[in-house]
């Protein structure tokens, strides 16, 4: 450490450059619009941060929706608690992971499915914001067109957020997304230490 790196007036100083430049940014961002967000990588979190954001727009009385694509044979904490509230349209749709449906064609239909459903949302101006989670998933094994999906997001709402998630995002939507955030691995309890999935950390 520099011998002058907890130097108060040091410290003064770069943090007023950095509210100078914060500031000058801020002022340029003055546009108002939905924004597509999208949540990808290895790593843990990409549902946890999607589910994150949910919350954050219950806090502003926004009316959200969540369609789940993949997961569906077990119960999570998260649709125990957001199911309880009358703000929250919540569906889950998936016939549970890939490698355990092993069925293509059901994968198919379920997918299908819920792509109905959140189609229904994305063309109601109502919903402030909606959570596809493991949408990518669906994605990346061709359960869902694609094209028809790219078309439809970018036909929702102006005002209307969405926050894609899910490993594999495939290029086109990361191309039309506002915001890609792609999350990396340099631990993980099950795969590194054979830790089961936890209660209230993954279910």
């Amino acid at each position: 450490m520099r011998d002058n790196a907890k130097d108060p007036q040091r410290h003064a100083q770069r943090m007023a450059r950095k509210q100078k430049v914060m500031h000058e940014r801020m002022s340029r961002a003055q546009k108002d619009q939905g924004v597509l967000l999208v949540l990808t990588g290895p790593g843990k979190g990409k549902s946890s941060s999607g589910f994150g954001m949910l919350a954050r727009a219950l806090g502003h009385d926004m009316k959200v929706g969540v369609v789940q694509f993949i997961k569906g044979k077990f119960r999570t904490g998260e649709e125990a608690f957001f199911r309880r509230l009358p703000e929250v349209d919540y569906h889950v749709m998936g016939e549970g992971y890939t490698w355990d449906t092993q069925d293509r064609e059901r994968d198919i239909e379920a997918a299908e499915a819920a792509w109905k459903e959140a189609r229904r949302m994305l063309g109601d101006d109502t919903y402030d914001l909606v959570l596809l989670d493991e949408l990518n998933i669906a994605l990346r094994y061709e359960y869902l067109d694609l094209d028809q999906v790219l078309d439809d997001l970018e036909a929702r709402p102006e005002m209307q957020h969405v926050v894609v998630t899910g490993r594999y995002a495939p290029q086109a939507l990361i191309d039309i997304a506002d915001t890609v955030t792609e999350m990396g691995v340099v631990k993980h309890a099950f795969k590194d230490q054979g830790i089961k999935a936890q209660k209230g950390v993954e279910l």
